[in-house]
């Protein structure tokens, strides 16, 4: 027997509104720790950029300070987890996220077996070089001193490694040991927005679920809900197979007139929502999980907006037609109401907006800005962000506001 279907308004404002308040883009997280708001709303994706930072400020108000002293702490972490990428994650889903990324590792190590002649003979006497040289390390070791370290335990894997991005076989051995728990990257610096690193020996929080695969879909669909297997599967990366297997045990019930399923104990939550009738605006990371978790950018975008030329992009391009936005966002209650930079050499954050500029969201742009300037500095999307690659997005935004 098919369990009943939630009836709910399925209108695509009050949609937004639910899926912002899950997120905690309401104000209703404001003053929680990061590891609090991680475990609410869910992992944050890590690129090297300024989203963890971003998302923490915009939910609880969260400084750097604050941030990278949960970092220092182990309260929170970046692991390779879902689909092998990095997120940042609260202590307790360590464990889990450890084990839900283990495949990658594991896949890229069977593609260097066959196509670099890697055996795992020398891949288990390097795993022993690096936590050998990590054990009596005084402090992190980046990857050139434990190549040192190492001595001839690491082979260059020549011409065609660095083809397959693969120039060694220790970034096999980092892998392996990483998804295994058995060492941790840690920022050189204690910040999560700069990718240099070094690794340190660790023993992560021991696992306190039965079913990765299980755990992994009861925590997406609090965080995501109402969500369809498309959008876990996205999230994931598991086949189709394995995520009906993982959602199984849920007992999760199927929203009436739409693709999307939710844990019977939002359902009725979930249907007595409404949406409020003032502005709530936020500046997210365009990474954020508001939009990452389902990556389906069409559900946030209104109609009037899908045809919004995309700042410094190519003529013709527009805001519906992306995957992914190109510019960090504005939000209102769940919709994407502008796009916005930051100029570091100005010190000043440059936008696009999609509706009037009142007080409120004069304010928080205010707000962002000086966090962005005084705090961190920059608000680099991914690892190779700069203000010259963006000088275009900066320069079609700077014209918007003068337009404006």
């Amino acid at each position: 027997m098919s369990a009943p279907a939630v009836d709910a308004d399925l209108d695509p404002a009050r949609l937004r509104s639910w899926w912002a308040h899950r997120q905690g883009l309401d104000g209703s997280l404001a003053g929680a720790a990061p590891a609090q708001v991680l475990a609410r709303t869910g992992w944050a994706r890590s690129v090297g950029g300024a989203a963890p930072y971003l998302g923490l400020f915009a939910r609880a108000g969260s400084s750097r300070a604050e941030v990278d002293a949960a970092v220092a702490a182990e309260e929170i972490h970046e692991l390779p987890s879902a689909r092998g990428c990095t997120y940042v994650l609260p202590a307790g889903d360590f464990a889990l996220g450890l084990a839900v990324g283990a495949g990658a590792p594991a896949g890229e190590l069977a593609a260097a077996r066959k196509h670099l002649d890697v055996t795992d003979a020398e891949i288990e006497t390097l795993n022993a070089a690096v936590l050998a040289a990590l054990e009596t390390a005084a402090a992190p070791l980046d990857p050139a001193a434990l190549k040192d370290a190492v001595g001839e335990a690491v082979r260059s894997l020549g011409e065609a490694g660095r083809k397959r991005g693969v120039s060694t076989t220790l970034p096999l051995a980092l892998g392996l040991l990483q998804s295994a728990g058995e060492i941790r990257r840690v920022p050189v610096n204690g910040r999560l927005d700069q990718q240099r690193y070094g690794y340190v020996r660790w023993t992560p929080p021991a696992a306190a679920f039965a079913e990765a695969d299980v755990e992994l879909a009861r925590r997406y669909f609090a965080w995501a809900a109402p969500a369809s297997l498309a959008h876990f599967r996205w999230f994931s990366g598991f086949t189709a197979a394995r995520a009906r297997a993982a959602l199984a045990p849920l007992g999760l019930l199927p929203v009436a007139g739409a693709d999307l399923l939710i844990p019977a104990e939002l359902a009725d939550p979930f249907a007595d929502h409404r949406r409020p009738v003032e502005p709530c605006y936020t500046l997210l990371a365009g990474i954020d999980g508001v939009h990452l978790l389902h990556r389906e950018l069409a559900r946030l975008v209104d109609t009037a907006d899908a045809d919004r030329p995309v700042p410094g992009a190519k003529a013709g391009r527009v805001f519906g037609s992306d995957a992914d936005p190109q510019c960090h966002v504005i939000v209102d209650r769940g919709r994407i109401v502008g796009f916005w930079e930051f100029d570091p050499e100005a010190g000043e954050l440059v936008h696009s907006l999609f509706v009037p500029q009142d007080a409120a969201l004069g304010a928080a742009l205010a707000r962002t800005e000086a966090f962005v300037r005084d705090d961190l500095g920059d608000a680099r999307g991914f690892s190779l962000d700069s203000p010259k690659s963006r000088a275009p997005k900066l320069a079609a935004l700077r014209t918007a506001m003068q337009e404006g």
